[in-house]
């Protein structure tokens, strides 16, 4: 048989498979049986199905079939449909690339006295050629190139419903926000022996990851588990199709996202956008076993100690120096926190992120990119370790959000936490809260799409904006500023609250309250005259408007006319800066994907 399951027996490797297409350039898996022996057929008694066309049927409720990644409160999961099921329909087998094939079918006739291969039986016998990368998104953002993938793949695929919290998009132009969740559900071979055996799988650890608009940069925020915040209400899809609302609960344990009263990763969506103030596009869900088969499908990953580790809880044990981990062990390291750092949570978090900057690493390491072999390890262990959101459920959409996040390059990621502080309620210290003198400026610059690292390009058009914007001049008196505030999408009330601070702080008295904005706002604005530029610059100065959210007209104004001020969905309240600041506040954990660090 051959790595694919297709028939044959001369023990081939699939990188032995690999032809030049002359007429598109790219390399194809040539899946043709070998010559004398015909392709075992479907069903056939002792022989194997073909793997392109191997459907697999969804795994019963409770524990899952095999190694695969289960997510706690699953509904409606699909697997192994080769498309969408439930109520987006059911697709058929290899249809979409069925269609191309047929399409293409001239144009892939061989140059003449070329022998042409034997048909195809089957479009599902087609291969995807897929030139972004599936692991770019698994793997936060680091991207493969120049692969193919069959369409079997799709039977792999687990999806889970996002019930309506995230966008279910993403495009050229705008950023992309991917969650990335790992549980602590402990089914599985072996992993039963890591702390709480019985945990319904909660969002142990969680990653936002940001990839800028221009694609140069990206942000990966780790949250921790014991951050004390509020999960809002949840509409949960149910087995049957139908919708239940799980009821929020206000200042829990932020891992409580997820698994607990059957608390799906929608759930976690929309408690990290309330957090955050950042709508998420797509969710992706591992458990132990994922960690375990991806980082053996890249032959292990290099971590750095700077000192010996004998963690009994984790059972992980290593001298200091440099080791290269996969399977089991790589489990362990994830895991361990008492003998790193400070022996709790957020020192976990911090190995955990030098874990993931090396896993990049190698990723786009010449080895990994030029071995046909282990990069089809590596789309066969990400495709059937994860669990993903139902817009993402098929190849090609993961192939596209794939091809998006592959140019960032390690130097231009960095992995920071949430700044958070001991939660000042508690004599015995187990959770945490938002340190408010740094998280609110952390999630303000991800939202303002700025970059933790110095990216040139990104510089560059930061300084043309603010040399347009014109903020530098004369501005008027407080007293001489006038302006009509209206609420454009803030939270209600916000309009009197903005009132209110401006003329009982800032002394702009000649400000009104006009409510509601005949159209909402996608940010806060602020439209004025010409001959008002310098009370634009003066209000722009108090409220920290950012040079983008200043709208001058294009004729002067009357005397007595106002400047208009409309409050987006960025405004939280009157006396908080509106523009994001133009780099990371002082003193916040912070690790670049392109630096090798030494867990201490």
């Amino acid at each position: 048989m051959d790595a694919q399951g297709r028939g044959r027996d001369e023990n081939i490797d699939p990188a032995d498979q690999w032809v030049l297409n002359p007429d598109t350039g790219d390399y194809e898996l040539r899946l043709t049986p070998s010559a004398g022996r015909p392709a075992a057929p479907s069903g056939t008694s002792g022989s194997r199905a073909s793997a392109a066309g191997r459907r697999r049927d969804p795994a019963p409720t409770g524990e899952p079939s095999g190694g695969r990644a289960s997510v706690p409160g699953q509904r409606g999961g699909r697997r192994g449909t080769g498309g969408r099921g439930g109520r987006d329909g059911a697709r058929q087998p290899g249809g979409r690339a069925a269609g191309r094939a047929g399409a293409r079918a001239a144009a892939d006739a061989p140059p003449a006295g070329r022998r042409r291969p034997p048909p195809r039986k089957s479009a599902k016998k087609k291969a995807l050629v897929w030139t972004g990368g599936v692991l770019a998104f698994v793997l936060l953002g680091v991207g493969t190139a120049g692969y193919l993938v069959y369409e079997h793949f799709n039977g792999n695929i687990t999806s889970v419903s996002s019930d309506g919290a995230g966008t279910g998009g993403f495009s050229k132009d705008r950023p992309i926000n991917v969650l990335v969740i790992g549980t602590d559900k402990r089914t599985g071979e072996g992993n039963e022996g890591y702390g709480d055996k019985g945990s319904v799988g909660h969002a142990d650890t969680t990653i936002l990851f940001h990839v800028s608009k221009d694609r140069t940069n990206a942000t990966a925020l780790s949250i921790p588990r014991d951050l004390i915040t509020d999960i809002p209400d949840c509409p949960t899809t149910q087995d049957d199709g139908s919708t239940k609302d799980i009821p929020a609960t206000p200042a829990r344990r932020f891992n409580e996202s997820l698994g607990q009263y059957d608390r799906t990763p929608s759930c976690t969506m929309r408690t990290v956008t309330e957090l955050t103030g950042m709508k998420v596009d797509h969710f992706m869900v591992a458990d132990f076993n994922a960690v375990k088969t991806l980082t053996a499908a890249v032959d292990g990953v290099d971590v750095c100690l700077a000192k010996d580790i004998d963690d009994p809880d984790s059972h992980l044990k290593l001298s200091e120096g440099e080791h290269t981990l996969d399977g089991e062990q790589a489990l362990a390291f994830l895991r361990t926190r008492h003998s790193v750092g400070f022996g709790g949570d957020l020192s976990r978090i911090e190995i955990q992120q030098q874990f993931l900057g090396s896993l990049m690493r190698k990723l786009k390491s010449n080895d990994t990119l030029t071995s046909p072999t282990r990069m089809w390890s590596l789309a066969e262990a990400a495709t059937e370790a994860l669990t993903v959101d139902d817009k993402i459920s098929d190849i090609n959409q993961l192939r596209k959000l794939g091809m998006e996040l592959a140019s960032v390059e390690p130097k231009n990621i960095t992995f920071t936490t949430v700044p958070v502080v001991d939660n000042p309620a508690e004599k015995v210290k187990a959770t945490v809260v938002l340190d408010q003198s740094k998280a609110p400026q952390v999630f303000s610059m991800m939202r303002e799409d700025i970059s933790f690292t110095a990216v040139e390009k990104q510089e560059k058009a930061e300084a043309k904006a603010r040399d347009a914007a014109k903020l530098e001049g004369s501005t008027a008196a407080p007293a001489d500023v006038r302006v009509d505030v209206y609420n454009g999408g803030a939270p209600a009330g916000s309009a009197q609250d903005a009132l209110d601070w401006l003329q009982n702080d800032k002394g702009v008295l000649k400000s009104t309250n006009k409510a509601n904005a005949p159209a909402d706002v996608k940010k806060t604005q602020l439209v004025y005259a010409p001959n008002q530029a310098d009370q634009a610059r003066a209000l722009a100065g108090m409220m920290g408007l950012s040079a983008s959210a200043l709208k001058p007209t294009t004729t002067d104004a009357g005397a007595m006319d106002p400047m208009v001020l409309t409050l987006g969905p960025d405004f939280q309240e009157a006396g908080t800066p509106l523009s994001a600041p133009r780099k990371a506040p002082d003193r916040i954990q912070r690790v670049e994907a392109d630096k090798a660090v030494c867990a201490k």
